[in-house]
């Protein structure tokens, strides 16, 4: 089904008010979920919402969450998500991060009681879009094994960072420390796909090309046992920093019914021009030139911003599995 932007928002939103969310969380959520599409990351879009609202219908998220400031210092804060979903707190969060940067040189941003954020590289763009050097990370339920183990311990663990062109668009670099992101075996379940072999695991240990056996076992780390290692990391600076539960703690997303999942996430916002006025402008300059001058060379974060200019034109093709499944929660709605 090809839908304009203004569509996708509505459906979402519809979607979401319709298993009970309020209308300030389901419309900023929303806006991040059909943002997503048209940056062409259908795993972190509209497929989403029949989950959210599975959530909300089972008590895994609070529908009306009250976000809030728990700790202020000179340039580090906790927010508290309120057991709701994530959006409206980490937009908050990602605020908060640039007005610490803008006085104190850099903002550091915990988030508590949290639950799936979707895009990291979009919260991260928007700081680097005010002109600052931006990260983030956050933990997700257990998914991913310790080096050697056999038992899902990490979750995905994605990590962003966001840097500052000084002309256009900034340079975004996202990605889940998985082989890829969990979302896309959610994707292929939805439409009956096989996946790669490779992506992931069954419970047993052994690797399948079935998406329902992956989701039911463990994701492939990225790169081995480094990618194990970096989600080890991010698991204990996010969870050490924002008090949230471990990976392990948390039910899967991918279950209607669970326990709510208090996962975290963090963001780091630092002031560029630590070394000087226009001196880290002149280094991205320099920079990006040189990448310029290899031909071939794509640079991170372009693709989506390309794809999202031409979807705002021009509209977005969603899946008829996914839109039906969102009208059919909407039906239930009406008739429930």
């Amino acid at each position: 089904m090809h839908l304009a932007y203004s569509e996708l928002l509505a459906l979402a939103e519809t979607g979401l008010r319709s298993a009970g969310i309020s209308a300030k969380t389901a419309h900023q959520t929303a806006q991040f979920l059909a943002l997503a599409e048209l940056d062409g990351l259908a795993s972190h879009g509209l497929s989403r919402v029949s989950q959210y609202a599975a959530h909300a219908k089972n008590g895994r998220v609070e529908l009306a969450p009250k976000v809030k400031v728990k700790t202020f210092k000179s340039s580090a804060a906790l927010v508290d998500a309120g057991d709701g979903l994530a959006f409206p707190a980490l937009r908050l969060a990602t605020d908060l991060s640039v007005n610490l940067a803008s006085k104190s040189g850099v903002g550091l941003v915990a988030v508590t009681n949290s639950h799936h954020f979707g895009v990291a590289g979009h919260y991260v763009e928007a700081a680097a879009r005010a002109g600052y050097i931006s990260l983030l990370f956050g933990n997700t339920p257990a998914a991913m094994p310790m080096v050697g183990g056999s038992k899902a311990i990490f979750g995905t663990n994605p990590l962003a960072a966001a840097f500052p062109t000084g002309r256009g668009n900034p340079l975004v670099v996202d990605m889940s420390l998985s082989a890829v992101a969990r979302g896309k075996l959610l994707i292929a379940a939805k439409k009956g796909e096989s996946i790669p072999e490779g992506w992931a695991l069954t419970a047993e240990g052994e690797p399948t090309t079935d998406p329902q056996q992956g989701l039911k076992g463990l994701m492939v780390p990225m790169g081995g046992d480094k990618g194990a290692l970096l989600a080890l990391i991010i698991e204990l600076l996010v969870v050490g920093l924002s008090g949230s539960q471990f990976s392990y703690e948390a039910d899967s997303f991918f279950d209607a019914k669970g326990n709510r999942p208090r996962i975290g996430q963090l963001i780091l916002t630092i002031d560029a021009g630590l070394a000087g006025p226009g001196i880290f402008a002149s280094k991205m300059h320099n920079f990006l030139q040189t990448l310029a001058a290899d031909a071939g060379t794509r640079l991170p974060g372009q693709r989506r911003f390309h794809q999202r200019e031409s979807g705002l034109k021009q509209g977005i093709t969603i899946s008829d599995v996914v839109v039906e499944e969102i009208q059919a929660g909407i039906r239930q709605s009406w008739t429930g």
